[in-house]
């Protein structure tokens, strides 16, 4: 029997996109938090939420919802496609939303017809449709005009197909000189998306690709509305269980296995940190004034003995596996791959009164841009604090205080 070429083509992406995904495990950290400087600057108070009414402790009322400040740049379509741009989503919405982004960005100035992307999980064979997940329909309509796509894979020979990598927030200089070429030469590409540092800051000055980008990431996704009523009913469940702190509850980003990649339950050690300990997060929020009856979720998905340090502080700590309806277990928890795990935590963090990432890396500045949006700005960086007690306000993300990530270039 003869090997399919687009079989040999998919084996490699998966080994080549996890491969990327380590190295970048290894690389990144959170900036450097000071807890001893206050900036009482008025954007900077404008920035953090202030204390709600009639709420104890370290509780902030949300900010102002932002509204999109870029404009849906809109060219005439020509009348037959220069050809295709193809792409598969990996990794979790936190890499979907960059990779969707680069893929508008590319098509668009190759004036190539854009392929409504599969999802791909660790595993060859691992695939689901973009509609299991997302909605096909926003997808389509945010777009229109922006690019032209189709939503079924056309049927193209490998020898029409050229894969190519690009870095994430591609740049149109890097287009031109790196892929335009090939893609008149081949007259089809495949992306493959790299990261060579977390990067969400924003630029300096402006480029002409700010408002498509703009776009991608903030105007494209959304959950298909089974996800969506998942998420809606888990967040309801977390609100019931936290009547004390006005259905106030904090979602804490702590994943067993990449805590356990990273080192992070090993005490000692100086420096900044890519990751902490359910122990070091149970004495950061606990120095921060959260009480004991505070509602906590965590992205772990099933419950792991290095929790129970979390849990003795707070003993209200859920993971999905505690309060997603039952109804719902078998489909979005016991199927064989994780993305709908990987997204019901994405839209929980990025909606929780509190988010505080144990783990940095694209998680933590992915969700921080959809919480800038919405004015959901508690955002805690942990650290270790040698005080007693501190201000929750010292330890809010430098993304927020600073407003240097790129959605303060999307919103306004």
């Amino acid at each position: 029997m003869g090997v399919d070429p687009r079989q040999v083509l998919a084996g490699v992406l998966t080994v080549t996109m996890f491969v990327m995904l380590g190295d970048m495990i290894k690389r990144d950290h959170f900036d450097t938090v000071q807890p001893a400087v206050h900036d009482t600057s008025k954007a900077v108070e404008h920035t953090i939420a202030s204390v709600a009414k009639g709420a104890d402790g370290p509780w902030k009322e949300d900010g102002v919802t932002l509204k999109p400040c870029w404009k849906k740049e809109v060219f005439e379509e020509a009348d037959e496609s220069l050809g295709y741009v193809t792409f598969s989503l990996t990794n979790g919405p936190e890499y979907h939303v960059s990779q969707i982004a680069d893929a508008v960005v590319i098509a668009r100035q190759l004036r190539a017809t854009l392929v409504i992307p599969d999802i791909r999980g660790s595993e060859p064979g691992d695939r689901r449709n973009f509609g299991d997940v997302y909605d096909v329909d926003k997808f389509v309509t945010s777009l229109d005009g922006v690019v032209k796509g189709v939503k079924s894979q056309p049927k193209i020979s490998a020898r029409n197909l050229a894969v190519v990598k690009v870095p994430n927030r591609v740049t149109e200089e890097y287009i031109a000189e790196n892929i335009e070429t090939v893609f008149k030469t081949k007259g089809n590409i495949r992306l493959v998306t790299y990261f060579p540092s977390v990067n969400m800051k924003k630029d300096k000055e402006r480029t002409d690709t700010d408002s498509v980008t703009c776009l991608a990431m903030f105007g494209t996704l959304e959950p298909q509305t089974e996800v969506r009523e998942v998420v809606d009913s888990m967040i309801d469940r977390l609100k019931t269980l936290s009547k004390k702190s006005n259905g106030q509850f904090v979602a804490i980003d702590l994943r067993v296995d990449i805590l356990e990649k990273k080192g992070c339950h090993k005490n000692g050690g100086s420096g900044s940190k890519s990751c902490y300990s359910p122990q070091d997060i149970a004495f950061f929020l606990r120095k921060l004034g959260f009480e004991k009856d505070t509602t906590v979720y965590v992205t772990q998905t099933k419950w792991h003995s290095s929790l129970d340090a979390l849990k003795d502080f707070f003993p209200k700590t859920y993971t999905k596996e505690s309060i997603m309806p039952m109804e719902n277990k078998e489909k979005f928890l016991n199927s064989d791959t994780t993305e709908f795990e990987k997204v019901i935590d994405y839209y929980i963090c990025s909606e929780s009164d509190v988010f505080v990432p144990a783990i940095s890396g694209l998680f933590y500045a992915n969700v921080a841009g959809k919480r800038i949006a919405s004015g959901k700005t508690q955002i805690l960086v942990p650290a270790d604090i040698p005080t007693p007690t501190a201000a929750p306000e010292e330890f809010i993300s430098s993304y927020v205080t600073k407003k240097n990530h790129f959605a303060y270039s999307c919103f306004c």
